[in-house]
């Protein structure tokens, strides 16, 4: 995925804050057990948050790696939880990589194939592990290529087919009430997501003239949307985030539920502010630049 689901620090207890630590190091060191080292590259805040979504209670204990080698870190230990996030992880990373080589300019498609190759192995299992997440989500992949081909213009369809895609995610977990919460959630998430990537490649996308829903239902002024039509993503954005809240109060996260809300009632909507204020940076290493909130 892409980085932008993160919840917003200072809406953290120290509590809080170093179970999310501990559990992005938790995560880490799964995709490391059931994927080899290499797959940790893929890690980032949007695969933490889910593992966030689908754990409950987790152990920890002190572990060193690669990143720490002498100082141990607290860490989440892996349980089924994460064994799906780290899965999914997978899976979605793949599928993105072989999307990108479709999308990307010949040189950049040459580090997307080079990528792909070396998480082939790391895919194939966890396609093996997850059969029908990964079916699901080549279903809504040739959907979403489908709708590029054809450079469709409607913000919704495109959306709504990502978002499907994410929602597919809810279909692994056992619990009948629960599924249908996170089904709810992960496809306004997915929906959230999809738009506010194709907001922050609008100048790429057209300055390569590669296809972007909001490019095409929008254009741009001098570079940038017009205020109207600012506004009206805007207003989409949030729609988004209300029915993930929603979602959010229908279900007892646990010790996650201070993270979750961090995340839906303040850390995305500064994430999408400063993707609109060109201001965004994916880097985990790099502080939050969300700053003031424009939602309706």
């Amino acid at each position: 995925m892409f980085g932008y689901v993160r919840p917003a620090a200072d809406h953290l207890s120290e509590e809080e804050s170093r179970a999310y630590k501990a559990l992005y190091c938790g995560l880490c060191h799964t995709l490391g057990r059931r994927y080899g080292g290499v797959s940790r590259w893929i890690l980032n805040y949007d695969f933490t948050f889910l593992a966030a979504l689908l754990s409950g209670t987790v152990a920890t204990e002190q572990r060193r790696c690669i990143a720490s080698p002498f100082r141990a870190r607290t860490a989440a230990v892996g349980n089924d939880a994460l064994d799906l996030a780290a899965d999914c992880s997978v899976i979605l990373t793949g599928y993105k990589l072989r999307d990108e080589v479709l999308d990307s300019s010949f040189l950049r498609s040459q580090g997307c194939r080079a990528a792909g190759a070396v998480l082939g192995g790391a895919f194939r299992k966890a396609c093996e592990r997850r059969p029908r997440f990964a079916g699901h989500t080549k279903e809504e992949m040739a959907r979403l290529l489908s709708l590029e081909q054809r450079r469709c213009a409607t913000l919704d369809e495109p959306a709504d087919t990502f978002a499907s895609l994410l929602a597919g995610i809810a279909g692994e977990v056992e619990d009948p009430v629960q599924r249908r919460v996170l089904t709810q959630f992960l496809y306004h998430l997915g929906r959230w997501i999809y738009l506010v990537d194709a907001l922050d490649d609008l100048e790429k996308d057209a300055g390569e003239g590669q296809y972007n829903p909001i490019l095409l239902r929008c254009g741009l002024q001098d570079g940038k949307l017009s205020g109207e039509d600012r506004r009206s993503v805007v207003v989409t954005l949030d729609a988004s985030i209300r029915q993930m809240a929603a979602a959010f109060e229908l279900w007892d996260f646990g010790p996650w539920s201070g993270v979750i809300r961090a995340t839906v009632y303040d850390g995305l909507y500064r994430v999408g502010n400063a993707v609109l204020e060109g201001t965004f940076h994916a880097s985990p290493r790099k502080k939050d630049r969300g700053g003031k909130k424009e939602h309706i």
